[in-house]
């Protein structure tokens, strides 16, 4: 490996050095373009080291180009504070999913990257590189929160315009994904929910998955009476709401009318004497009383410190 001693050369030379790469590598695609309809991953971001290595030559860039091996971020560095990431698609448009953005396997002293992405479905294959930043659109979650991928945003409207936050202060935060939730959070239409955050900023959720059929009897009781407080339309028959906070705590139930219905109307006594028939889901509370009022006050004190603190903003 050959380092450069001198300081990092000024980003508009790196620009000219990327708008370079790409000459280099869309021409060479005209050339070869089964080849390159062949590539992609690490073969690909070999491809690119090489048009870079052929562009740095009498640059300030000469002899500091350096593929990462292993899973690093970005794929390519350029005099110890310049980065490439590679990122591709077979198809013929300019959109993918790109790296997490939680960052933590940065190299150190990087500072500023472009993105460089080839398009290798289309006809003819493309390359294009951009800041790293002004690529990217919005964030999908996999294992893990990353970035979606648009070759050609418009000014104004990558993911860190609409939230109002730049990406280098979002990527030097300790918990990058509390501004992302609560982005997202507030584009939520009546109904919608994120799956895979809390609906509040200090609410978890799980990170795994199984059938309400596996959940055992005692968290299937305690799940039920959760639902009878927190979301009392469930008496109505309506289990939009709840349905949706039950799939953040890791358990989707393919039937969960009968969570509140099965076993039919249930009788219950009035204060003046009269029998009367209400919904199934009232002998889930007939059942389990001092369940329903430890998780009733739960809510009711939550609401008073909310109450609390909405009234102390003004």
């Amino acid at each position: 490996m050959i380092v450069s001693v001198n300081p990092h050369p000024p980003l508009s030379e790196f620009q000219k050095l990327m708008f370079q790469t790409d000459r280099l590598l869309n021409a060479d695609a005209l050339k070869r373009p089964k080849y390159y309809a062949t590539r992609g991953g690490n073969p690909l971001e070999d491809d690119v080291k090489e048009a870079l290595v052929e562009s740095a030559k009498g640059t300030a860039f000469e002899n500091t180009i350096e593929k990462i091996s292993g899973q690093r971020f970005p794929d390519i560095i350029a005099a110890k504070y310049y980065g490439v990431e590679v990122k591709s698609t077979k198809e013929n448009h300019w959109t993918s999913t790109g790296s997490s953005i939680l960052e933590t396997t940065r190299v150190n002293g990087i500072e500023r990257i472009y993105m460089t992405f080839g398009k290798l479905g289309g006809n003819p294959i493309e390359f294009l590189s951009k800041p790293y930043e002004q690529c990217l659109y919005g964030i999908a979650v996999t294992h893990m929160p990353r970035y979606l991928i648009d070759m050609r945003l418009n000014q104004g409207e990558t993911i860190f315009d609409k939230m109002g936050v730049p990406y280098d202060d979002l990527r030097k935060m300790d918990n990058p994904i509390a501004p992302v939730a609560k982005y997202y959070r507030s584009q939520l239409k009546e109904g919608e929910s994120l799956w895979w955050t809390g609906d509040s900023s200090d609410e978890t959720v799980s990170a795994t998955i199984r059938l309400w059929k596996n959940v055992s009897p005692e968290d299937k009781r305690k799940y039920t009476i959760f639902g009878c407080v927190n979301y009392p339309e469930v008496f109505g028959g309506n289990y939009d709401r709840y349905a949706l906070w039950l799939t953040s705590q890791g358990i989707v139930d393919p039937h969960i009318r009968d969570q509140f219905s099965a076993g039919g109307q249930e009788e219950m006594l009035l204060s003046n004497g009269k029998k009367v028939k209400f919904p199934g889901a009232y002998r889930r509370i007939k059942n389990s009383p001092e369940l329903f009022l430890e998780e009733w006050l739960k809510m009711t004190q939550w609401n008073c410190q909310e109450a609390k603190r909405l009234i102390s903003r003004r």
